[in-house]
Parts: C-alpha cells; structure tokens; sequence
C-alpha cells in the first residue's frame, strides 16, 4: 500500500502533521506532489534500480521525496544531516545517486557539499533557495500529475551510522512488486504486533533520515494512518504532542526515556497521555532502572525490538514479557538466533557470543565492499548474519545483549562489558550521560574507564570521581567498576542515541 490508496479514498485526511508548528499534509497533497516529483525524476532520466539521495531536516517533504522514489522502482538515501559536508558528499558518490534533493532549514550545509561534487544531474532544494540547486516546487509545479500504469515499488538504500568508522551502504534487492501490493515483512510485523492502522496517530520524535523513523513513518501512511513529526526532540514538547494530537503510537530511544524522567514531576504530570497506547523503543540498550521507570509511569505499553538496518532478522517483547525478563530484548519474530563463539560454533544458553540471526536467504550487501558483506556472514552458514553484536539466550529464549564486540573490555583475562557499567550509572542525579570502555593498562591489559557528563549543578572534579565509582562498586562487582572517570561536556552521540563510542575511545588509545 501507498499514499496513492488513501488519496482516493480519504484525500483530506492528515498523512503528516509537524508537531511544533502544527501545519498538515494531507494524503491528496502528499500522492500528488510525489507523483509530480516521480514523474520529474523519470523525465530527467531516472529510472527502476537508480539512486535518490535526500538531504533534510525534519520537514514533511522529506516523505513526498521517499515516495516519489519507492513508487517509481527506486531506492531513497536518506542522508544523516548531522555528518560533516565531505562525508556527506562521500555518501553522494558512493550510493551513484542520480538526484540530489535538500532541504533550505540545512542550506549552508548542503550548499557546501553541492562545492564537493560533480553531480548528480538533478538537484532540487525545497523550502527556499541553496546555491546549487533548482527549486523544488517550481519542478513540481510544471511536472506531469498523470499517473503511470505501472509504479514498480523502490526501497531505501541507507548508509550505517559510521560509529566505527566510514558509513557503509546498506543495498537490498528491490522486491517483484507493485507499490500498491502487500507483501511488505516490516508492514506485516507493523499491522500484526503493534496494531497499525488506519487509526494510528503516531509520533516521531527521531530524525527522519534514520532507518527507523523513515521506516515506520512509512508504514503509517501504507496503512492510512497520521504521522506527527517533531521538528526535533524535546523532552515536555515530546508530552505535549502526544496530548494535543491524541497520539496512539510512538517510537523512542533510551536517551529520550531519561531526559523525560528527570523533568520535573509537576512537568510530566501535566500532560494527558490517556489516549497513548504504545510506545516502541530501539536503537541503544534500555537500562533496566529507567524502562521500569517508564512502564511506571506510562503503564505497561512499552514494546521493545531488536533489529538492524541490514534486515537480518528482529525481536520483540511487550512490557509483560519484560517485567518477567528485565533486561530482555525478547525472542525473534523474524529469523532464527543463534549464538556463536568467535570460531563460529553455537554456544549453549547462558554464554555470551555474537548475534546471528538465520535466514532462508541473507540478500542485503554492503554497497561497495565485499569484504564487509562476507565479515557479517558466518564462516560456514551463509543464512546466518550478524551486526557484530554480543548477547546470550537465557533457557526459555529470550535474548539478552552485553554490547558490541568491538567495545568488549578484556582485563586481566576477563571479559566485562560496558553496557552494563554504563547502565548502573545512568540514573545516579550527577549524570547525564555516560560512556564505558576499557583503556590500555599496563597491569591488566586493559582498564575499565567511565567519561561522564554531568548533570546541571554537578561539579565534575576527584570527589564526584570517587562518588560514581563507589556508586558502580555497590551495584556490580568490583572488578567491573570503573578504576577512573573524566568529565566531557558534550558526550558523542548521534541524534538518534547512538554513542559514538569508537571516536571517544580513539581519544585514550592513539
């Protein structure tokens, strides 16, 4: 399903809805202009299996960009606005984009990368003018508005978040479809575990060039559902969204969760959420201090994934399962899990190892570099693949995760693992946020390191030095707690919660 269902039947309904500003797409505004735009691209020369590459804040054309290119057989690179202009400009070229479409709230930015390519031949700028690039509603407006007899459905080719270095393309095998079929696996989990529906209002706080926000926002409208886009997070702007628009569905990263749970109390019960009926959490591990908080203040409606953007496999667990599981991630609805040491046999339940998810058929690469695709494979099964995360499965299943192994700390001969340092911490009032990696010591091979930034008032210094670790020793064993703290700032995360953790890493081990 796509718009183009929905503007036949309900064409004045809301597809998107800008939770600041408060201004409508509807579904006949959003299938013409995307058809205007399609039309546009093909006239330029664009055709099935070529790249649209997207460059955008929070701004609802960002969807009539992503649809123009899935209802004409393409893929759609939504850009990260956040990267410097010469990795932008990298991504450019890298993933062959034919049209190049930005957005006039990052003008400076784009405008900077349109100086660092060559192309591609089309390049559109909507919301204002960016030198460099043809305006985007004068396009549309002299662009055809008849409507193909054949719309061949595209996908998203989208670019890791370059944690651990450069973002690689992410490139998936277009599907035998129509744009206007079913047979969507996300859709199906979409409508069938989390309820999505023509009803659902939903609320997407998350930059909209991330997998998920792109994602799900385009499973609301397969379904005809109302998308509230926040122009950018906020934690009471986040409540006051889900009141005003009668929001039943949203989406969140931990980060989120604990910036809402440390406003004030009259803040958050200010707000009526009565009308909130799920809210999905991914991206980062939940420490289990601030889901149990969440799902006591909200009620039990939190529903948790674990998935990747390659779409190897995913699981889910509902608030009850969770409460019985803390810390779970839960079992998989999409794949098989297995568990395997770094020579690839499978562990039994209770040992830590990397996360393979099994598959009939494993059928994404990464864009470019075979070496990469091969290394997320396992050495014998080629229907088992892995983001290099670290877990285990406890008796009954369910998956628990450690962290990823390039961020494992061996210290004198034992395996710790920071997530759950960085989760004992992340509560305590001095902290807003935390990260927890090992530093070369000459003793144990490695030293457990904590970087903090401090709460408002917190005066970083030895004394809260000693406060955080005695904290850490009360709630973990010694060995795991960390033997030194430093005080950033700004920690680095992407906007999506993501710890850039190998950039702050590299600051200790160069």
């Amino acid at each position: 399903m796509y718009p183009g269902v929905h503007a036949a039947t309900t064409p004045d309904k809301p597809a998107v809805i800008m939770a600041g500003s408060g201004a409508v797409t509807t579904y006949r505004e959003l299938d013409d202009r995307s058809l205007r735009l399609a039309n546009a691209l093909r006239a330029a020369g664009l055709g099935e299996g070529d790249v649209v590459a997207l460059l955008s804040d929070n701004d609802p054309r960002a969807f009539e960009v992503y649809w123009a290119a899935v209802r004409s057989g393409m893929y759609v690179t939504a850009v990260n606005n956040h990267l410097q202009s010469d990795e932008i400009a990298y991504i450019i070229g890298d993933s062959g984009a034919g049209a190049l479409i930005v957005s006039a709230g990052i003008g400076d930015l784009a405008g900077d990368v349109a100086e660092l390519i060559d192309g591609p031949p089309v390049r559109l700028a909507y919301g204002g003018a960016v030198p460099g690039y043809e305006d985007y509603a004068e396009t549309l407006a002299i662009a055809s508005a008849e409507r193909p007899a054949v719309q061949p459905c595209g996908l998203d080719l989208l670019y890791s978040s370059g944690t651990t270095g450069r973002p690689k393309g992410i490139k998936p095998p277009l599907p035998d479809r129509q744009v206007h079929e079913t047979g969507s696996i996300l859709h199906e989990l979409l409508h069938g575990f989390y309820g999505f529906d023509a009803d659902t209002v939903y609320l997407s706080p998350a930059p909209v060039y991330h997998a998920a926000p792109l994602r799900y926002c385009s499973g609301v409208h397969a379904f005809g559902g109302t998308v509230v886009m926040m122009e950018h997070f906020e934690p009471e702007g986040a409540l006051r969204a889900i009141e005003r628009f009668r929001v039943t569905h949203s989406q969140w990263v931990p980060t989120m969760f604990v910036r809402m749970l440390k406003l004030d109390e009259a803040v958050r019960s200010r707000y009526d959420l009565s009308s909130h009926r799920m809210a999905v959490h991914a991206a980062a591990p939940c420490p289990v201090e601030v889901k149990r908080a969440v799902i006591d203040w909200w009620g039990p409606i939190l529903l948790e994934y674990y998935a990747a953007t390659e779409g190897i496999g995913m699981t889910l667990i509902d608030s009850a399962g969770w409460l019985e599981k803390p810390g779970s991630v839960g079992r998989p609805v999409s794949g098989v899990l297995r568990i395997c040491d770094d020579d690839g046999a499978e562990l039994p339940a209770g040992e830590v190892g990397t996360v393979y998810f099994e598959q009939e058929e494993i059928t994404f690469e990464y864009l470019g570099d075979e070496e990469k695709t091969r290394s997320a494979r396992h050495p014998e099964h080629a229907n088992w693949a892995t983001t290099g995360d670290l877990g285990y499965l406890d008796e009954d299943g369910f998956l628990f995760l450690t962290d990823r192994k390039a961020f494992m700390i061996i210290s004198g001969g034992v395996n710790i693992y920071p997530q759950e340092i960085e989760n004992a911490l992340t509560m305590h009032p001095a902290i807003d946020d935390v990260a927890v990696f090992g530093v070369p010591d000459e003793e144990m091979g490695e030293a457990v390191k904590a970087v903090v930034q401090p709460a408002a008032g917190a005066q970083p210094g030895a004394e809260l030095e000693r406060r955080l670790i005695e904290h850490a020793r009360e709630r973990l064993a010694h060995y795991k707690a960390p033997r030194s703290v430093d005080f950033l700032d700004d920690m680095p995360r992407t906007p999506t919660g993501k710890l850039v953790k190998g950039k702050l890493k590299a600051r200790y081990t160069r």
